[in-house]
C-alpha cells in the first residue's frame, strides 16, 4: 500500500507538480490548525471548521505554490553542491523566506477573517519577531535535511511533514489574538 501511494504521488508530481504540492500543503495546513485547536483545549470533534478551512485554504492557495517556486529559486540562487552551500541555504531560508512566509500567512488569515488592515498590521507587528525566533528553534535542524539530503522535487513533501508541527504553532499564534479580541468585543457589547 505505501509503495502504491508513493508511486501515485510521484506520478502526480510529474503530471502537475504545483497542484500536487498545493494539495499536500492544503491538507497539512488544515490538519495543523485542527491539532492547534485540540492543543488549545477544544474537543476533537467540536473544533472551529471555518478556522481550519481558512488555514487549509492558505496552505493550498499560497504555501504549496509559493514554496514550489521558492525551492527552485533557492537552488538557482545557490547552485553549489559543496557542503558549505547547505548552511548558506538554511540561513537564507531562515531569514528572507521565513520572514516573508510568516507575514504572508498572517496577512492572508487576517483578510480571510475579515479583519481591518490596521488590525492585521498590529497583530503582524506583535508576532513577527516571536514567530521568526520560534522558527529558529525548529527549522534550521529540519532544513539541514531539506537542503542536504532531500531532492528538490521532494522537498516540499518533507517540509510539509515538519509543517504539521509548525502550522500548529503558527495557527496558535495567529488565532490567539484574534479570538481574544473577538471575545473582548462580544463582552463589551
Amino acid at each position: 500500500m505505501p509503495e502504491h501511494n508513493w508511486s501515485a504521488y510521484e506520478e502526480a508530481l510529474k503530471a502537475n507538480p504545483v497542484l500536487a504540492k498545493m494539495m499536500i500543503s492544503g491538507v497539512v495546513y488544515s490538519l495543523g490548525d485542527w491539532i492547534a485547536q485540540c492543543y488549545e483545549g477544544k474537543p476533537i470533534f467540536e473544533f472551529d471548521r471555518t478556522r481550519m478551512f481558512r488555514s487549509g485554504l492558505v496552505g493550498f492557495t499560497l504555501h504549496g505554490s509559493l514554496s514550489h517556486y521558492y525551492y527552485h529559486f533557492c537552488e538557482s540562487l545557490f547552485p553549489f553542491k559543496d557542503w558549505w552551500a547547505v548552511p548558506v541555504k538554511v540561513a537564507f531560508d531562515q531569514t528572507a523566506w521565513s520572514a516573508l512566509w510568516n507575514s504572508i500567512y498572517f496577512v492572508a488569515l487576517g483578510f480571510l477573517r475579515w479583519e481591518s488592515p490596521s488590525t492585521i498590521y498590529k497583530e503582524l507587528k506583535a508576532t513577527f519577531f516571536p514567530m521568526l525566533t520560534a522558527g529558529w528553534k525548529l527549522w534550521p535542524f529540519a532544513h539541514l535535511i531539506t537542503y542536504g539530503v532531500v531532492p528538490i522535487e521532494q522537498r516540499l513533501l518533507w517540509v510539509d511533514c515538519v509543517e504539521l508541527i509548525w502550522v500548529t504553532i503558527l495557527s496558535t499564534y495567529s488565532n490567539e489574538k484574534s479570538e481574544a479580541r473577538i471575545l473582548d468585543d462580544s463582552s463589551t457589547t
